[in-house]
């Protein structure tokens, strides 16, 4: 008795946006080059960068993509755009990928034709096991809740996220790509959560440097960016629209059960 084919796995690009990173955009694409399945390219976008991170990613056999206009939402969209496979992987330039990431993501897409994103947590490396863990839980944990109750779905994590590129061409007119201010996977999340369906896997952890929640300045910074970016897309559907929209069955999202 023959065993059943296994599914063909699509094509992924990985998208990196990058400003002064040199150093640990090479720990990143180190993980990526130790990967159980190859990315088909790996993009990285130098959002103006002084040091050496074009100079690390040429290194790595990355392509770099040069994005003149500053902030994550149009270096993230430049690279978006430049990818030429059928899924787009973003992860951060501080980012530490498990072995079998790629692997992951090409394997949600293989299994589930109609899936348009897939997300999954990160944990904090550089701490303790587990104190990385409840930072990790406290700090993420607070941001999928908050982003819930905000969006009427769960969002995105930009730090760990896939997507059809051909949903990207669908949507990606509709980013507030010129806007510096926003947090894009909040943005892209708002444009894709109702009525996309989208996927959350919790066994696919990437680690992430903890930056983000080193000082009083950053963690303002986050919060003030995410309040910006509520505010901007709430302008165009208030949050009990989209609770409406989403509990009256009306929303195009059928929700993916996620993968214990």
């Amino acid at each position: 008795m023959h065993a059943p084919a296994l599914p063909t796995l699509p094509s992924v690009s990985v998208v990196i946006p990058c400003l002064n990173d040199a150093e640990a955009l090479r720990g990143c694409l180190a993980s990526l080059a130790g990967q159980t399945v190859q990315p088909a390219e790996i993009v990285v976008v130098d959002n103006n960068s002084t040091d050496s991170s074009a100079q690390v990613a040429g290194e790595f056999g990355a392509r770099v993509v040069f994005e003149p206009r500053p902030g994550i939402p149009s270096a993230a969209a430049a690279g978006y755009d430049a990818a030429a496979s059928d899924i787009i992987a973003r992860c951060d330039a501080d980012c530490v990928l498990p072995p079998d990431w790629i692997k992951q993501l090409a394997e949600h897409f293989a299994a589930d034709p109609g899936l348009a994103a897939v997300s999954g947590p990160g944990r904090f490396y550089g701490f303790a096991p587990w104190l990385g863990r409840m930072l990790s839980r406290i700090y993420l944990g607070s941001y999928y809740q908050a982003m819930t109750l905000a969006l009427a779905h769960r969002p995105l994590f930009g730090s760990n996220m896939a997507l059809r590129t051909h949903v990207w061409r669908e949507v990606g007119p509709a980013v507030h790509r010129d806007d510096a201010e926003q947090h894009d996977d909040v943005c892209l999340s708002a444009h894709l959560g109702l009525d996309y369906r989208c996927a959350w896997d919790r066994t696919m952890v990437v680690g992430m440097a903890p930056r983000a929640v080193l000082g009083w300045a950053n963690l303002a910074r986050r919060f003030r960016r995410a309040f910006h970016t509520l505010a901007v897309h709430w302008r165009a559907e208030p949050p009990w629209e989209r609770w409406i929209r989403r509990l009256a069955g009306t929303a195009g999202e059928a929700a993916a059960p996620a993968r214990d």
